[in-house]
């Protein structure tokens, strides 16, 4: 998010409406919300306006300092995090469950901070539950009534804040005009003036199965411990945006919950977890399919790769834990060696050496198997790295920039044509024994991902192997790297006669050759063009008496 803006972070114990109010303040559905605590893990970004100002809002997870357990341990570290860039604290507490223990814990963290902080009083549905909130003045800070839900008293705390931010612009007056714009001291700009190109923003999405190293990548990635690691799968619930600025571009990193099948699923929260990791693909440039170096490609990968080939995102495929596998491949080499039927194959006297374990050979084994597993992700690139140590992970940057240049890529119609014309033999990839099948035009009718229309004279779709050869020519003479290619076929209509210089197929000739003779049994009387036989009877005038 943008440094400059202030940041709003709402803390407060688990399952007391936090998410809620964060969907609320942002007017988005970022946050999953059910009534599972413990949902929110990770620190959730998002951007509020309010009376013509631009806030930050921070959702974080619930706080429980004294449990000792590692998920809520790195919880409250992210929170600290947070709390540390924030310029208003906001505790959220439950006005039907009273002020607990927990609540005044929290307090009197947020109080050594010395960030003001405010009490937002959720669940406050009706003027007659107002009065629940009059406890909670024992903490000794505003106290804001509440129904995050509804949006009610969410009005009164934005006001609040932004007399918190904006001391000397904003006045009190300006309640009841929630969208008015923000003084500016008698300075006045036009429109062409005061519109600015926003910078490209490369989005990508992590995504592969759970415990497969996404979040690690993630925060090698950022340069920073953005989001939550641990050994427990399915530790990511919420999607976690990060932007990043490298080499003057600027990439926002969606790192997605860990997509397991439906009947894997079990909890509502994880259900909407994968609803929430597939809309993040959905919304992203290039994906990055992060795979388990040590387990290899399996089915629910191929899965996850299908998803993000039908959904038209460039890939990038991400074999992660590299360096284990290395070392699994290198110890199982060395059992090997140590067997009685290695030590055959080794000349007489000579030992078994570790260090002359071939690891570019491994990768070109494993890049082969990746390749057979998922066929129809041939145009992804593939990069062997390791997440925790860092080792080869400076090629990722690049990949992801070829990527998104390729997806962007458009080419002129002029030069389609010719490659139509001068480097594609249209007959390779016809099918024997089926028409011909003759190209008229091709023009690129979008980006992202190219699409491409062409003008055939077929009366139906071309089949998918004509496609995937068309496909093959084009990215051998255009670079489309890691990006998936479609095209849209303008049919010839049935009234249409053919091509001067269109030859008949076989089927073709054979179908008007029997037309011709059937034709031809109907003006004969469905005699034979051969002539009738005599009949062997006694009516015929060419016997003999």
């Amino acid at each position: 998010m943008t440094t400059s803006l202030p940041s709003l972070v709402i803390v407060g114990r688990p399952n007391v409406g936090k998410s809620t109010l964060f969907n609320r303040l942002t007017g988005t559905r970022r946050s999953i919300v059910t009534n599972e605590p413990g949902i929110t893990r990770d620190r959730i970004y998002g951007k509020a306006e309010w009376r013509g100002r631009a806030l930050e809002i921070v959702d974080t997870g619930g706080l429980v300092p004294d449990d000792r357990a590692l998920i809520p341990q790195e919880i409250l570290r992210q929170a600290h995090v947070a709390i540390k860039k924030a310029a208003l604290l906001v505790l959220v507490v439950d006005s039907q469950a009273g002020l607990t223990p927990l609540d005044e814990e929290l307090a009197r963290l947020l109080r050594t901070t010395g960030k003001p902080f405010v009490i937002a009083v959720n669940k406050v549905d009706a003027m007659s539950q107002e009065s629940n909130a009059a406890v909670f003045h024992r903490i000794g800070a505003p106290v804001f009534p509440i129904a995050a839900e509804h949006g009610t008293g969410v009005d009164d705390l934005l006001d609040h804040a932004l007399a918190q931010f904006y001391p000397d612009s904003f006045s009190p007056s300006l309640v009841g005009a929630q969208h008015a714009a923000p003084s500016m001291h008698g300075e006045t700009f036009s429109d062409e003036a005061t519109e600015e190109k926003l910078p490209e923003v490369i989005e990508v999405a992590i995504i592969g199965r759970p415990n497969v190293g996404k979040s690690t990548l993630l925060n090698r990635m950022a340069g920073e411990e953005r989001s939550i690691v641990s050994p427990i799968p399915g530790t990511t619930m919420d999607n976690v945006d990060t932007e990043i600025t490298r080499e003057n571009r600027t990439y926002r990193f969606v790192d997605t919950a860990g997509i397991r099948r439906k009947g894997k699923t079990t909890l509502v929260a994880e259900k909407l977890s994968v609803v929430m990791a597939r809309r993040g693909l959905e919304r992203c440039d290039v994906a990055l399919l992060v795979v388990d170096g040590e387990q290899g490609v399996t089915q629910g990968d191929a899965q996850i790769a299908s998803y993000a080939e039908e959904s038209g995102r460039s890939v990038v495929i991400v074999i992660n834990k590299w360096d284990l596998a290395v070392e699994a491949a290198r110890n199982a080499a060395s059992r090997d060696a140590a067997s009685a039927k290695g030590k055959s194959r080794r000349a007489p006297g000579e030992r078994h050496k570790p260090e002359n374990f071939d690891a570019g050979r491994l990768m070109f084994e494993y890049d082969k198997m990746i390749r057979g597993k998922l066929k129809f992700l041939s145009y992804a690139p593939i990069v062997f790295l390791s997440a925790k140590t860092g080792e080869r992970a400076d090629k990722l940057f690049p990949l992801i920039n070829q990527c998104w240049e390729a997806r962007r890529r458009r080419v002129s119609t002029p030069a389609l044509n010719n490659w139509l014309k001068e480097d594609v033999d249209l007959q390779r990839g016809t099918t024997p024994g089926a028409r011909p099948v003759r190209i008229y035009y091709i023009t690129q009718a979008k980006i992202g991902p190219p699409t491409f229309l062409i003008f055939t004279n077929q009366k139906a779709p071309l089949h998918f192997s004509y496609e995937r050869f068309l496909e093959n020519q084009l990215r051998g003479k255009f670079d489309f790297l890691g990006t998936p290619i479609r095209f849209i076929q303008r049919l010839r209509k049935r009234g249409d006669g053919p091509a001067h210089d269109e030859k008949p197929s076989r089927a073709e000739k054979t179908s008007r050759f029997n037309k011709s003779r059937r034709a031809d049994k109907v003006s004969r009387g469905g005699k034979s063009s051969r002539g009738a036989k005599p009949s062997r009877g006694g009516d015929s005038s060419d016997n003999p008496e």
